[in-house]
């Protein structure tokens, strides 16, 4: 009996390196949208779209973007999503929000290819040139992003959203579902491995950031 607890408490404690590994790397790198500091880029990370356009925990990022860019706070959001038709064209449903909400559409760059929350760290530096940003996602995704956009080299600071209200199932399996991801965030840190699309950024859409650091 104590040898079986003794291994689950071991294997406990091991799970919680990543999320602590996460949480430590980001933790002076979070903040508001009042508090967040200037930069360039505001890297959206895509998240469900519906038919009827972005899901809305993707919304909630999206309004944060716009506040940034609105307010000063940065000069080109960069939306990055699955734009697959079988994700319902994330990056189109997320360029068509911002644009709906006042965001000039020359303000908004999208990576169609940022298939996960690595491949978009990876894809912000190498294809899109990007050095420094806000990273913006939910709070329960915040340190996770954070920390691998730091991992890629990026000076990158993140605001996040708190969710619940009305999306309480969401929120709590956003949460949960971390334990796991942050394991193999973890991973990709360390092993830093090649996004599954390693191109395809217009010139022009680089030009945009470029222009904007």
């Amino acid at each position: 009996m104590r040898t079986a607890l003794a291994v689950l408490g071991a294997g406990a404690a091991l799970a919680a390196v990543p999320t602590a590994w996460a949480a430590l790397a980001s933790l002076r790198y979070r903040y508001t949208v009042a508090q967040a500091p200037p930069r360039p880029v505001a890297i959206v990370l895509g998240a469900a779209a519906w038919e009827s356009g972005p899901s809305p925990l993707l919304a909630r990022r999206l309004d944060i973007a716009a506040e940034l860019l609105l307010g000063g706070k940065v000069g080109v959001v960069l939306v990055s999503g699955d734009n697959r038709e079988c994700s319902r064209f994330e990056t189109d449903a997320m360029t068509d929000y911002l644009v709906a909400r006042g965001v000039p559409k020359e303000a908004v760059v999208a990576d169609p290819a940022g298939y996960r929350t690595w491949d978009t760290c990876a894809r912000a530096r190498d294809v899109y040139r990007v050095d420094a940003a806000v990273i913006v996602t939910q709070n329960f995704h915040l340190p996770r992003a954070v920390a691998l956009a730091r991992a890629a080299g990026m000076d990158a600071v993140g605001v996040g959203d708190p969710s619940l209200g009305g999306r309480t199932r969401s929120t709590v399996y956003g949460y949960a579902r971390e334990v796991g991801a942050n394991a193999k965030a973890l991973y990709d840190a360390v092993r830093q491995p090649a996004p599954a699309v390693t191109g395809g950024a217009a010139p022009e859409a680089v030009e945009r950031i470029g222009n904007a650091t």
